[in-house]
């Protein structure tokens, strides 16, 4: 009979063994994910058209990187972004869960079948590859893969350790749950939702469900109401993500979770049936004894059976599942206050380096209309006559300065936070270039801030323009406003369907007309034309104009990575 002290360090054995799991796991996902870069963003972009292709994006992704959370926070992160709709959110979730069933099909091999022979060399050639800086995410993907098989055996070994079969304590705590009541299944679809919820982890209650049911000791239809409970439980990490993102983001992770609810719900109407069927396919008779060998086969094909048929009958629903997530999350008319709140970037769990550095990109774009728009202010500030109207736009000038230097201060400040994570060298360029980006964009504030203050003061010594200076600095504010627009459209578009050379263009005319002018005003000085108070006012604007081009093709450079 095994001591206290054998049973605690068994214990400790399967607790490491988990941590060996889960840790596995991520690992490896993680590498995938690395190895598919951007990849992964275009995939899911592009195969969601419909309902079916994002269905089936969702399950190859899923398959891919061994993680429905992974998928699902990406999900999140691109609905947040708007780089996809609810609609293809929610197909994209769907294909997610029925990817997802990949990791109960492992686990059940690693319990049927002897992989030891296989681990170690599976080290041994990781360690090789990560040395060598250029495979180094196929040597983590063969690392997790080796710890994740590993952990499963040393789940089996820990598991036979225990001889839970022969403990008459534990048999008859198991044999008291009375398996026939819908009642005892209820408890142990809340306890499975419960531990998923708090460990994060639906792998890791899957290998302990595996591990009770393959020693004989859970019957298997408590053992399918945890696997029930797991799937509610995992929709949790999706949620948290969620938390700090926006409305459309909050409803695709509600969307996740009403999916797995309606799943179990109509599972529990059937169960003893569905259970039966199942067990049928597995080839799985409830009735005969000595056959614990088959129950991690029967839980993983449960899992399966169970995400295939809930997705079939709800594929069809997706536009109304929609309609119930946003009259449930609906849209309410929140002000924006003095707009300092970041729109992509948002509090809460990050999501993978990949997609983070997605976010981060939006909001530099999202930076650069703000900078456009702000000079547009700069220019009804110049036309202005009215006092009241003035104090006004200029204070909101003031307003967009001091928001546009905390702006690039939080993306910086994210942006240094994702470069402290282990990333492919693509995305530490990516990161690079957009530190520039923000630096030059919030430099492109100041330069307004300062036209903005020029024309204050030439407002409070009640000075007025004649008309070839207004002319002239119409001319200027026109090339601005070009440049601006070029700036923005090669920031929201692909590299490769813009020219930098159109933004030196316009460079090249502002330079010229900058030097046209102050030849100009230095000659109407001395003519007695105008003063050399408003002279040098004018030219000031106009200098900070040219200063500001110079900024706009330092964030066009920065993003061609020049």
């Amino acid at each position: 009979m095994e001591t206290t002290q054998d049973y605690v360090m068994v214990s400790l054995k399967l607790l490491g063994a988990l941590g060996l799991l889960i840790y596995g796991m991520k690992m490896m996902s993680d590498a995938l994910q690395k190895m598919a870069g951007p990849q992964l963003r275009h995939i899911l972009a592009k195969m969601t058209t419909n309902r079916l292709t994002g269905m089936l994006t969702g399950t190859l992704v899923t398959s891919a990187v061994q993680s429905s959370s992974a998928t699902t926070v990406m999900t999140v992160s691109f609905v947040s972004a708007g780089l996809l709709t609810l609609s293809q959110a929610i197909s994209v979730i769907m294909g997610a869960n029925i990817g997802t069933t990949l990791t109960a099909w492992i686990m059940s091999l690693g319990y049927n079948v002897d992989l030891s022979n296989i681990i170690f060399p599976a080290f041994m050639l990781g360690i090789i590859l990560i040395y060598r800086k250029r495979q180094r995410y196929v040597g983590d993907f063969l690392f997790g893969i080796a710890f994740m098989f590993w952990s499963l055996i040393m789940l089996s070994a820990a598991g036979k350790e225990l001889d839970l079969e022969h403990n008459e304590a534990v048999v008859a705590f198991f044999a008291s749950f009375d398996t026939s009541s819908h009642l005892t299944i209820l408890a142990f679809l809340a306890i499975g939702t419960v531990i998923t919820c708090i460990v994060q982890s639906s792998a890791a209650v899957m290998a302990i469900t595996i591990l009770l049911c393959s020693t004989g000791v859970l019957p298997i239809h408590l053992g399918i109401a945890l696997v029930m409970g797991e799937n509610i439980g995992t929709t949790a990490t999706a949620n948290l993500a969620a938390m700090g993102s926006g409305l459309e983001a909050r409803r695709a992770a509600l969307a996740h979770l009403m999916f797995n609810v309606f799943g179990v719900f109509w599972v529990l109407c059937v169960f003893y049936p569905f259970v039966n069927g199942v067990c049928y396919l597995a080839g799985y008779d409830p009735s005969v004894s000595e056959q614990a060998t088959r129950l991690p086969v029967v839980l993983a094909m449960f899992h399966t059976c169970f995400n295939v048929t809930n997705t079939l009958l709800l594929i069809g629903f997706i536009p109304q599942l929609e309609r119930v997530v946003r009259w449930l999350l609906p849209q309410k008319t929140e002000t924006t206050g003095d707009g300092q709140t970041l729109k992509y970037i948002q509090a809460g769990p990050m999501a993978t380096p990949e997609i983070a550095v997605f976010e981060a990109e939006k909001e530099t774009n999202l930076f650069a209309e703000r900078m456009h728009a702000m000079f547009a202010m700069v220019t009804q500030l110049m036309d202005d006559t009215h006092a009241d109207s003035f104090d006004e736009k200029y204070a909101a000038i003031e307003r967009e300065e001091d928001i546009s230097d905390k702006t690039e201060q939080a993306i910086a400040d994210y942006l240094a936070q994702l470069s402290n994570d282990h990333i492919s060298d693509t995305t530490k360029q990516k990161i690079r270039q957009m530190l520039r980006e923000v630096s030059e964009l919030e430099s492109i504030g100041d330069a307004c801030y300062k036209i903005g203050r020029t024309l204050a003061r030439h407002r409070e010594l009640s000075l007025a323009f004649v008309t070839s200076q207004s002319d002239n600095l119409h001319m200027m504010r026109d090339l601005t406003n070009n440049a601006l627009q070029q700036m923005c459209k090669v920031m929201h578009g692909h590299r490769s369907e813009h020219n930098i050379n159109e933004t030196y263009r316009i460079e090249n005319e502002v330079n010229l007309l900058r030097n046209r002018l102050k030849e100009e005003n230095i000659q109407a000085i001395n003519n007695h034309e105008y003063s050399y108070a408003l002279g040098t006012l004018y030219f000031d604007i106009i200098s900070e104009m040219e200063k500001l081009c110079d900024y706009i093709v330092n964030v066009v450079e920065a993003r061609f990575g020049k």
